[in-house]
């Protein structure tokens, strides 16, 4: 991982990026902002919303057993992978199992983040997008930049170069959305119908009857989770509700959230398998990958409430310049910003915390309330204590504070840097080391003729 700060530059350079990004994130917020006004309750709600995930996560272990059990009282099959590697082997095997050399994707959060598709192409498996957007993302040899829309930063008329040269070679194709989708479909279409095997993310798994919850706006999820032999869901552990009565309070809060409309147009539910209906076979792959670690952290622990929403990504006024790409992770903005430094360490994504401001609008506009800029917080002082000690920020920050806790030193410091003698009494421009980098974001304060100290004692 490059870190935050040198993506960040990259990206700055990219004026249709930010241009894309503002009219797809300012339209998406003003909708949501709409959607979000009809309802009385839409506070009540998001309290409810943050009870019921955060007493599912206080009693994780006994939920993910009820699940499991639910699940293969109906006929499904359950896993368990501590990591991304022990995910995509218990895929792999089981595509080689029923001897299928491709499989449909439903839009997944999950696979994205262990590299399903890489995994499977590896084992001579092909992974077929379906989700549009996802779609868009592996046409060009990408990466997701958004959770709820992968493919933000491009516009339609890159789209419909990129459709030209790919699925639609020879068409005739205009850049209307309309067209675009159909290119799509009529290069899905087939796919669904001659597929044996799909593998799904969820939304959603429901502890007390074992249903599994995928939540779309296509219908290529539908297709999916229904048509094919043999269905795969790879879910995080942290998606699991405690009761079915739960789903009422989420299916209120995602969609307003998301896609800013009242009811997802797909919402599929499905529990186990039945003769005659939908897939014969089904896995159910219930993923750790630093989840457990992350649950162990009394304050960042409450990144695991997140139901994906993206809303926090779209009022960011840091993502909104820079792009999902700039946070080297599927899960970009504030949300990326404290769940990846946990899932994967923070020695691995030491830059990811100062991510995003501390502006307080992703609070806000969770549905579930996370209160991000505290995690943030959190975070920060997690990195800042786990540096070495011959970290040269940190042995800066001692020699500083050495200086700062006796008067004298404190007084001597300051005379000197009246002088221009201290590092910082040159400029930041001419900070050698560490400190210049340091000093980029700080603006230097005026040095008086005469402090404080000075002036008390000459009266």
């Amino acid at each position: 991982m490059k870190g935050f700060p040198e993506q960040a530059r990259v990206e700055l350079q990219n004026p249709q990026l930010r241009r894309n990004l503002g009219v797809a994130t300012s339209a998406i917020q003003a909708k949501r902002e709409r959607a979000v006004a009809e309802l009385d309750d839409w506070e009540r709600l998001r309290e409810a919303g943050a009870a019921i995930k955060t007493r599912a996560l206080a009693d994780l272990p006994r939920q993910l057993e009820r699940l499991e059990a639910a699940v293969v009282a109906a006929g499904g099959i359950v896993h368990w992978a501590r990591d991304a590697a022990e995910a995509c082997a218990h895929v792999t095997r089981i595509a080689r199992d029923h001897q299928v050399d491709e499989v449909l994707k439903v839009k997944s959060m999950a696979t994205d983040e262990i590299g399903l598709n890489d995994a499977l192409g590896a084992a001579g498996v092909e992974a077929i997008e379906t989700d549009l957007a996802e779609l868009i993302v592996q046409l060009a040899g990408d990466t997701p930049s958004h959770i709820l829309v992968p493919a933000i930063h491009r516009n339609r008329e890159e789209i419909r170069r990129l459709f030209a040269r790919t699925i639609a070679s020879g068409e005739s194709l205009t850049s209307e959305p309309a067209d675009l989708a159909a290119a799509a479909r009529r290069h899905l279409r087939a796919r669904f119908l001659r597929a044996r095997m799909a593998v799904s993310g969820a939304n959603f798994g429901v502890a007390e009857t074992g249903t599994v919850v995928v939540v779309e706006s296509e219908g290529n999820g539908r297709m999916c989770v229904t048509l094919p032999d043999v269905l795969v869901t790879v879910m995080g552990i942290e998606k699991v509700l405690p009761d079915w009565r739960d789903l009422e309070v989420m299916l209120q809060l995602l969609p307003r959230s998301s896609t800013a409309e009242r009811m997802n147009p797909y919402t599929s539910l499905w529990t186990g398998v039945r003769e005659k209906d939908g897939p014969r076979e089904f896995h159910l792959i219930l993923l750790d990958n630093g989840r457990t670690d992350t649950l162990a952290d009394e304050v960042g622990r409450q990144a695991l409430r997140c139901i994906r929403c993206s809303a926090c990504l779209n009022v960011c006024p840091v993502y909104t310049r820079t792009g999902g790409h700039a946070y080297d992770s599927v899960y970009p903005g504030p949300i990326g910003a404290i769940l990846t430094p946990q899932l994967r360490g923070l020695r691995a994504a030491p830059t990811l915390p100062w991510a995003s401001s501390l502006c307080g609008a992703c609070y806000d506009v969770c549905p579930v309330k996370i209160d991000i800029p505290s995690v943030l917080i959190h975070l920060r002082g997690r990195v800042a204590r786990e540096r070495a000690r011959t970290d040269p920020e940190s042995a800066a920050m001692r020699l500083i504070g050495r200086v700062f806790a006796d008067r004298r030193r404190y007084e001597r410091a300051q005379r000197l840097l009246r002088l221009g003698r201290g590092p910082l009494g040159r400029g930041a421009a001419t900070v050698p080391g560490p400190l210049r980098a340091w000093t980029t974001s700080r603006e230097q304060p005026h040095i008086p003729a005469q402090n404080f100290r000075e002036w008390w004692l000459a009266r």
